[in-house]
């Protein structure tokens, strides 16, 4: 986003343009342009500028002559060039203020339980924020504010080719989850469910099992489990927030720490990038294996509900959504929330109409992965068969993959049920089309949760939440729990795993390096911490991840399972936080001490069984 401005002399003999980002943050460097006509300097490679009577030497670079400029209060920006001139009065918006369109948004959520308007009220305050402090008057800041965010913002959110893809792919299997149950496929899957989740605690087994087993994409196995599980689980009268939540709590841990998943090739990506800072000599797949075992909390993330389903306990809010769903069953669908998947008709009950295309899409998925895969960086006979496939997978084009598969497994539902006559092919397409409807209010809120994250982006909250936890003076054995805390607060504010991983990795690993060593600790002492940073900063973000009510990955868990959102996020709160604080105190922390991990692992789920044991109670 730049404002552009040219300049002239009298004569119109010689100008320049100045690009100047439209949103200016204090103590944020903005990234300045000057375009230079080529009959003045010939695209020079520096040219020396006057900025504000100091005078700079800018380099050329693709197509313009760039500087920073860092905007601490109101103040005029001068740039001269030979005899021209250019002055611009500028206001810097308070980096402090970037933490109130996130913040008012997360509060209306929890406060008022309606998403829809709690993520547009976020939206308009940054908005109206970022208007106000280009020099626009409040009353008039308001009404452009409000403007900018469908002709700005969400359009800006919806030209995003990943955006794209999962919307695409969303729809795609919420029209093939349809047809499926309206094929009798899913009534088929249900049956044969049935012989193992015959009661609630062996259909959250079930449940939790299908979320292990869908492990290679966070969004695939939301979408995937959640449709598919319900049917079973409302049977069971198991509630809806507690289905949503073994999704949920399922599909970024297990995705995080798995081998191969559309989220290796991001971490090892930033993982590569902290070692080429620091120069040292390792290797970011080896790092990645090395920060396993400090994952404390998306391994206990896991083991908790397995704790959880054992013992046939719940607290919080949880509870009570539990015994309610036992007393009176699941008859009633939050209003917004209403899905044709409720209401199922067939005479047609065969299984295998449902497995063979959800089949597909994991087999298609993974054979996408690796093709395109391979199609970036080849097989290297050099390294060993893991390491390749993680090489492989970790630069593979995802969202290609899963958009392939869905249409694999759209075709195959629809082949499948015309060629068995179960559904005409007409009937089969307007199956669909109901399925695509199913999920207009997912897409509703996420184009409004990612706006809102480019609010976040623009206003940069998550340099001012870690720069205020970065510029305490701490020991090297606090960073790694400080990280965590750290990345579970910008990722609950801006609703974004990735984003918190793309913000936090090139600002924390290099810091923890440095950190580290101007304390006198040695290579290896060093390097454990930097293992567990590594960790945490993906456990910090998963965390966040599940906390937040503007996060794309719990609003989809909502959704697929049919699940109030707001109602989604208050039950599962208290157990990702009951989970975070123990494997912070419990966990992380004494491992940077260098206690070891196997007794750690061991102690946090004895405290996690015995938090149960005490404070849950019986829900049948």
């Amino acid at each position: 986003m730049y404002n552009s401005y040219a300049q002239t002399n009298t004569q119109s003999v010689s100008q320049f343009d100045v690009d100047i980002p439209e949103v200016i943050i204090q103590h944020i460097p903005a990234d300045i342009k000057i375009t230079i006509p080529a009959f003045i300097n010939n695209f020079a490679d520096t040219v020396d500028i006057s900025i504000n009577n100091k005078l700079e030497t800018v380099i050329f670079k693709n197509g313009h002559y760039k500087f920073d400029y860092q905007f601490e209060n109101d103040e005029e920006l001068t740039i001269s060039i030979d005899d021209q001139s250019f002055s611009r009065n500028i206001t810097p918006v308070p980096l402090w203020m970037s933490i109130l369109p996130p913040l008012v948004a997360i509060f209306m959520a929890l406060v008022f339980r309606e998403v829809y308007s709690a993520l547009f009220i976020g939206l308009m305050v940054g908005s109206v924020i970022i208007t106000f402090y280009q020099g626009i008057v409040f009353w008039k800041a308001i009404f452009f504010g409000i403007f900018a965010i469908i002709d700005v913002y969400i359009l800006e959110s919806l030209n995003d080719s990943a955006h794209l893809s999962v919307i695409v792919f969303s729809m795609m299997i919420g029209a093939m989850v349809t047809l499926i149950s309206h094929n009798g496929g899913t009534k088929g899957v249900v049956n044969i469910l049935s012989r193992y989740a015959n009661s609630p605690r062996s259909g959250q087994f079930v449940t939790w099992l299908l979320g292990i087993a869908i492990f290679f994409d966070d969004y695939a196995n939301t979408l995937v489990v959640g449709n598919t599980m319900r049917p079973v689980t409302d049977r069971l009268k198991i509630s809806r927030e507690k289905l949503s939540y073994i999704v949920d709590s399922t599909a970024a841990p297990i995705t995080s720490i798995a081998f191969v998943t559309t989220w290796i090739g991001a971490e090892l990506s930033y993982i590569q990038d902290g070692i080429n800072t620091i120069g040292i000599n390792e290797s970011a797949y080896d790092i990645f294996l090395h920060s396993l075992k400090y994952s404390f909390y998306p391994i206990l993330a896991l083991l908790f509900i397995l704790i959880l389903v054992y013992k046939k306990r719940d607290f919080g809010p949880m509870l009570n959504a539990e015994r309610n769903a036992r007393k009176h069953g699941i008859n009633d669908i939050h209003p917004g929330f209403k899905s044709e998947f409720d209401s199922v008709q067939s005479g047609t009950e065969k299984w295998y109409n449902a497995v063979i295309p959800v089949i597909v899409i994991i087999v298609g998925a993974i054979t996408g992965l690796v093709s395109t895969g391979l199609h970036e960086v080849g097989w290297d006979q050099g390294l060993g068969f893991s390491k390749n496939l993680s090489n492989v997978i970790g630069h593979a084009d995802s969202y290609k993959a899963l958009l392939w598969s869905s249409l694999a497994g759209v075709l195959v539902a629809v082949i499948l049920t015309t060629s068995q006559k179960i559904m005409s092919l007409k009937q089969s397409i307007d199956s669909l089309v109901k399925g695509f409807k199913t999920m207009v209010t997912a897409v509703l809120i996420l184009v409004l949760a990612w706006s809102l994250a480019l609010i976040t982006q623009y206003m940069h909250t998550a340099d001012f939440i870690s720069g205020i936890l970065l510029e305490i003076n701490i020991t090297p054995f606090l960073i790694p729990s400080i990280t965590f805390i750290l990345a579970a607060l910008v990722a609950f504010a801006t609703g974004s795993s990735w984003g918190t991983m793309a913000i936090l990795y090139p600002l924390i690993l290099p810091s923890s390096w440095l950190i580290a060593q101007e304390s006198g600790m040695d290579y290896d002492q060093s390097m454990a911490i930097f293992y567990n940073v590594v960790s945490t900063v993906l456990a910090g973000s998963v965390l966040g991840d599940h906390c937040s009510p503007i996060s794309d990955t719990t609003i989809l868990s909502s959704l697929a399972s049919s699940c109030n959102h707001i109602e989604h996020v208050r039950t599962q709160l208290p157990y990702a936080l009951t989970v975070g604080l123990v494997a912070t105190f419990l966990g992380t922390l004494p491992a940077a001490y260098g206690v070891p991990s196997y007794i750690l692992f061991v102690v946090n789920l004895i405290v996690l069984y015995l938090i149960v044991v005490v404070f849950g109670k019986k829900v049948e």
